[in-house]
């Protein structure tokens, strides 16, 4: 009873801790508002408008099809920089060697523009699922690879003398030790790296697919339908918030519990 009443509490804050969220974006969509009727709706529809039409996309059944197939591709691509990234990049923390070796390596593919790479993949694998889905992993995989390097690099020694001094079992330096510092760092790269592969499927899809968003917005900028095109970025927009407000900001509250506890 006692966990069940911590966890709804838990809840209830964190859903009120959205304000400030929620609040930004009413801002966001009040200037995009006022923008608009500055320049006029052919020029830049207003969010009302654009939600209209967003509707009118998902009642025709345009817009789920073209939405699950971004979405396939983004999480293939996502999935494997998360993995890839993460696994290699904690074996790099534990090696200075290693983490001297691979600093310039992230340096370069951090540098490296996504179109560049884009166009690399169109070469190599022509004009389907595996242009996006690459382009989506090397663009992620460095940012995901820098920040578990920098979580594992960064582990306090002092802290770790003390629990190697007090033989704490190894489950115990996992958990209550190693796992929490570096989910610390993993999760913001985690955080970029969602909204990274999200910008980077749509502009792959737009030059290289004849499915998915990106290849919806180069139908509608052929036909000027500004409308259509702010509906298909609010539709991106709104999967990336919930990704990361639905699941990832949870998982993220409750894997740093730590940080909220009163210490003693």
């Amino acid at each position: 009873m006692r966990k069940l009443r911590d966890g709804l509490l838990a809840t209830l804050s964190y859903l009120w801790s959205g304000w400030g969220a929620l609040a930004s974006l009413l801002l966001f969509c009040a200037a995009w508002e006022f923008t608009g009727r500055v320049h006029g709706a052919l020029v830049l529809p207003g969010p009302v408008a654009t939600l209209e039409r967003l509707a009118e996309l998902f009642d025709s059944g345009l817009a789920l099809p073209q939405l699950a197939i971004s979405t396939r591709r983004t999480l293939y691509g996502l999935g494997a920089a998360l993995l890839a990234g993460s696994a290699l990049g904690l074996l790099a923390g534990r090696s200075l060697t290693a983490a001297m070796l691979s600093r310039p390596l992230v340096t370069l593919l951090l540098g490296m523009p996504p179109i560049a790479w884009l166009v690399l993949a169109m070469l190599w694998f022509g004009m389907g699922d595996a242009t996006p889905v690459f382009t989506v992993f090397i663009a992620c995989f460095p940012i995901v690879f820098a920040g578990a390097m920098q979580g594992t690099r960064t582990l306090d020694n002092q802290l770790k003398k003390v629990a190697l001094a007090y033989h704490l079992p190894w489950h115990m330096l996992l958990t209550d030790l190693y796992f929490p510092h570096v989910m610390s760092y993993l999760f913001p790269a985690w955080i970029t790296a969602l909204g990274t592969s999200w910008k980077v499927v749509v502009m792959a899809e737009l030059l290289s697919t004849t499915d998915g968003v990106g290849a919806a917005l180069a139908t509608s900028r052929a036909q000027l339908d500004t409308a259509t095109s702010l509906a298909w970025v609010a539709a991106v927009l709104g999967l990336l918030l919930a990704t990361e407000y639905l699941f990832l900001e949870p998982l993220k509250r409750r894997v740093e519990r730590w940080r909220s506890e009163p210490t003693t």
